[in-house]
């Protein structure tokens, strides 16, 4: 039973699992525990592959395997390998069904829980095309089965990061993260929206939190008597920090004045307001349905209706006259009013820059007049305070599973820069 689970909710992923066992808790509820599960996504996998065994073995293999590929160089050049591999071993993955959802076509899991996650994830084969491609032209579409987790939970990850063009390694780690709800759709976008996130990125910790006043509680801000505009428009006030970030996370090969940064670190504090949930769509496009519906029944009564009316030779004609206008067409996709607002407050600490000598990113008069900023700072030990405002249409986050499909770190960007 496990197996079968396992291998649909891989289906065609190219990830390979190997979990060691199985135990089933709470049957009546839907409960199924895997213990010591192996997950990899390497090179020659092919279609995804459930099965039992010892996750020490299946680690074993795949280093083997990651062997093997390098003395076979020729034939992987018929496979792209341009995407993020991984080799993770994860203690316990709790999940619980729900036939109710899969029936509905919105995947067969409804909680799911994960503890104790350790591996390696390799972007050292991750390359950019030649040709500028738009971010957003990468955003999944929604196939029916796509998970709509009603809870996701994770505990004690911590994993090793390998980027491309000799980045030097570092670690990723959460301590506790507590998601309301988990949509393969809404990927990033519900991650951002997390209860509670909490963590390290590059031994910076990060976290994600319900946003604090001295003047009004979180139930009050999610009623949204802090702000202006409609109080029942927003859902949730959230916060997102990360201290002392390194500037070279943000600016490795970036061309420009920020790219002339090569020393320092970043402070980020991100103010997210979430909309409110869009719940009145569905009872308005069955309401569309309805009415399409009762006018088609209406249409075909006046037809028939005529038809008795007017038996004769010329019913056809009399029948294509009489017949009203054509259905309605559906609708087109109104605009989203919806708007998430993210008010952003970065703080450049002790940086350090270096000045080309001939560039043309800055005109000659500017590149004149910048020396002696950059000298002082340089000199100072400076911070540069950056504050700034980001809005963007909820519909923006649909499909999106990065920070760069969504158009956010372009939105970002834009108006730091600014």
């Amino acid at each position: 039973m496990a197996g079968w689970i396992g291998n649909y909710l891989t289906q065609s992923s190219g990830v390979k699992v190997v979990f060691e066992s199985a135990v089933v808790p709470k049957w009546k509820d839907g409960v199924i525990s895997f213990k010591n599960v192996f997950v990899s996504r390497r090179p020659g996998q092919g279609q995804s592959k459930v099965s039992k065994g010892s996750s020490t073995s299946a680690a074993a293999a795949a280093a083997a395997a990651a062997l093997a590929e390098k003395a076979e160089a020729g034939k992987q050049e018929e496979e792209d390998t341009n995407y993020t591999q991984f080799d993770l071993s994860i203690d316990e993955v709790n999940v619980t069904l729900s036939f109710t959802k899969w029936f509905n076509g919105r995947g067969l899991l409804r909680d799911v829980e994960v503890k104790g996650i350790r591996g390696v994830v390799d972007r050292i084969s991750v390359h950019a095309p030649k040709e500028y491609v738009d971010p957003r032209s990468y955003k999944h579409t929604h196939n029916p089965g796509d998970f709509e987790l009603d809870s996701f939970k994770m505990e004690d990850l911590l994993v090793t990061v390998y980027q491309p063009n000799n980045f030097r390694p570092f670690n990723v780690s959460i301590f506790a993260c507590d998601l309301p709800q988990l949509r393969k759709q809404w990927l990033f976008y519900d991650f951002l929206s997390a209860n509670n996130i909490s963590g390290s990125f590059d031994n910076s910790l990060f976290t994600i939190h319900p946003r604090q006043t001295h003047n009004y509680t979180g139930a009050q801000l999610m009623e949204g008597v802090e702000v202006d505009g409609d109080p029942t428009q927003w859902k949730k006030h959230s916060r997102l920090r990360i201290d002392g970030l390194s500037i070279e996370h943000l600016n490795r090969g970036v061309e420009g004045p920020f790219g002339w940064i090569h020393e320092g670190n970043v402070d980020i504090v991100a103010d997210v307001m979430f909309p409110q949930d869009d719940e009145g769509s569905i009872a308005k496009v069955m309401s569309d349905v309805y009415d399409r519906v009762e006018a088609t029944v209406m249409s075909n009564r006046y037809m028939h209706a005529n038809h008795d009316h007017h038996a004769n030779h010329h019913h056809d004609e009399d029948a294509k006259e009489l017949t009203p206008v054509e259905p309605v067409p559906m609708l087109p996709h109104e605009e989203d009013h919806r708007f998430v607002i993210m008010d952003l407050r970065v703080q450049l600490n002790n940086v350090h820059a270096m000045i080309p000598l001939f560039t043309r990113d800055i005109s000659y008069v500017n590149n004149a007049l910048i020396r002696p900023i950059v000298a002082y700072i340089n000199s100072r030990k400076a911070f540069i305070p950056v504050n700034c405002r980001v809005v963007k249409r909820a519909s923006e986050f649909d499909g999106s599973w990065t920070i760069f499909d969504s158009g956010l770190m372009e939105d970002v960007s834009r108006e730091v820069c600014s």
